[in-house]
């Protein structure tokens, strides 16, 4: 039996390697400065791959950024499935899905410069929070937890909340970042229908740790 993989295998696991490679490149710009007028050359080098490389991926450097953004929004979504898989109160979710983004600002910052830089015009991604958050929020009007009406209106809210507290995060680094968060949690959901008293006790619960 051979013990190496086919050429074919070989060959479409650098192709991806590269891919993810400029991927990577593209995201450190964007988190260092949210300016996309970076050379194809200069992402190239960076990426340590070819200049010819880049168009076999990719057919602009905007089509790039838009697939480095998407690569960032679904990490978080990842990091969030991961750290909030036990939890099924779908207020509890949107709350503790605040707080962590707050968190991760100090154990993640690439990641979160990337989405404080880019992340309004994907705030209606299908990938990533944005259907996460959608799911949460049809769950919560299904089961009365929420009393909103249109979940693509309260996502507009979240949203726009959600990247104003990581502008906050990097902005006021002498504000409480845990009780800035714990406070637009409890104000949003408030906003969503959740009683007042309910949304401060939800709002403060035990976060689990990012290690």
């Amino acid at each position: 039996m051979p013990t190496s993989a086919p050429p074919a295998n070989r060959f479409e696991r650098r192709r991806a390697e590269t891919r993810q490679a400029l991927i990577r490149a593209a995201r450190q710009i964007l988190a260092e400065t949210g300016d996309t007028s970076a050379s194809i050359q200069t992402i190239a080098e960076r990426a340590d791959v070819g200049f010819g490389s880049f168009y076999n991926h990719f057919e602009s450097k905007m089509e790039l950024f838009d697939a480095a953004v998407v690569d960032a929004l679904d990490e978080l979504g990842r990091a969030f499935d991961e750290h909030l898989q036990d939890v099924d109160d779908p207020a509890e979710l949107v709350a503790a899905g605040f707080r962590l983004s707050a968190r991760l600002a100090d154990s993640r910052p690439e990641l979160m410069q990337v989405l404080r830089h880019r992340g309004l015009g994907h705030i209606y991604s299908d990938s990533g929070l944005a259907p996460r958050a959608v799911r949460d929020l049809e769950v919560g009007i299904g089961s009365g937890r929420f009393t909103i009406a249109d979940p693509t209106v309260a996502l507009t809210a979240l949203g726009g909340s959600l990247l104003g507290l990581v502008e906050l995060r990097f902005a006021r680094t002498d504000l409480d970042g845990d009780e800035a968060a714990s406070q637009l949690a409890e104000m949003l959901l408030r906003m969503l229908g959740v009683p007042p008293e309910d949304a401060r006790v939800v709002a403060r619960r035990p976060l689990p740790d990012l290690g």
